[in-house]
């Protein structure tokens, strides 16, 4: 039995390149990847591992019901064709852990699945470097839990796999706050490095902060609207100090711009938005940045 990741973009290739550490990890994507792939730690170290990459079509019944657990990494606007595409395939109890931005797909797969499902909320920062290498840009810490807390004791099972695979985690039973709160962070960050295409630690700067602190305010003002409570160093403290902790990354939206793909936008500006009109709430710095990534997109 051998955990699966679904999706292997800069996180689904660490968490496979973390994980292969304590065994066999099958990586699955649309295309075929190198099975020798580089590791480049957050202190510069580089290490190469041997992974086991498969394709979506030529996976196999008999190799999908050897997964212990899927891990599925895709974007948030791909996670649930990614995941139809081999559900079949699955024992129908298999554990499922979702890693996705924004909030959304989470609920609607935890309603779906017929095994336990459970979310991920990361701060951890990586990035790809060509389709053998992936650099893990900043170290940062992993919630995990289910949205109806009913596996708690899974959630501490592979809370603790993760964490001894360099990945640290904690199995929690509040995680829909925790991914409000990460969207928060997602929202304050990557929209305006993927619009300025900077790195994250550039957004310390000037002209940069001052659009960060506008921004959180609109968040905080759509947080409280929808009875999510701060961290206890409030809003600004936390987007900061991911920022720090990531300084050196590039936020995975800017790397979609960057690439010509689609951005996970709809799934966090979008989600703030929805909320806010709600409340009957303007957040007019969050409909701008939405509007300057829908611009993109639909240049493509």
């Amino acid at each position: 039995m051998s955990p699966l990741i679904l999706g292997p973009g800069a996180l689904g290739r660490l968490l496979a390149l973390s994980l292969t550490g304590l065994g066999p990890v099958m990586l699955v994507g649309r295309r075929a990847l190198p099975s020798r792939q580089t590791l480049t730690t957050p202190d510069g170290e580089r290490q190469t591992r041997q992974l086991w990459t498969v394709t979506t079509l030529p996976l196999s019944d008999s190799l999908a019901a050897q997964a212990e657990a899927v891990h599925l990494t895709t974007k948030a606007y791909a996670a649930e064709a990614a995941f139809d595409a081999i559900a079949s395939r699955l024992a129908p109890d298999t554990p499922l852990i979702l890693w996705q931005n924004g909030v959304g797909a989470q609920q609607r797969l935890s309603e779906r699945w017929s095994g336990p499902v459970l979310c991920a909320s990361t701060t951890e920062g990586a990035f790809l470097s060509g389709d053998a290498g992936v650099v893990h840009a900043g170290r940062g810490h992993t919630w995990l839990g289910d949205l109806a807390g009913r596996h708690t004791r899974l959630a501490g099972e592979i809370a603790a796999r993760l964490s001894a695979a360099g990945l640290a985690t904690t199995a929690v039973d509040d995680i829909r706050v925790r991914l409000w709160h990460k969207l928060a962070v997602n929202a304050a960050i990557n929209p305006l490095v993927a619009r300025f295409r900077i790195r994250n630690g550039q957004l310390r700067d000037r002209p940069f902060r001052p659009m960060v602190e506008a921004t959180i305010d609109e968040i905080a003002t759509v947080m409280r609207a929808e009875g999510i409570a701060a961290p206890p160093a409030g809003w600004s403290a936390l987007v900061w100090s991911v920022i720090s902790s990531t300084a050196n990354n590039r936020a995975s939206m800017l790397q979609d711009v960057l690439a010509g793909r689609p951005t996970e936008h709809e799934a966090i500006l979008g989600s703030l938005l929805a909320a806010g009109a709600r409340h009957g709430l303007a957040t007019p710095r969050l409909a701008a940045l939405h509007a300057r990534l829908d611009g993109l997109s639909t240049r493509r």
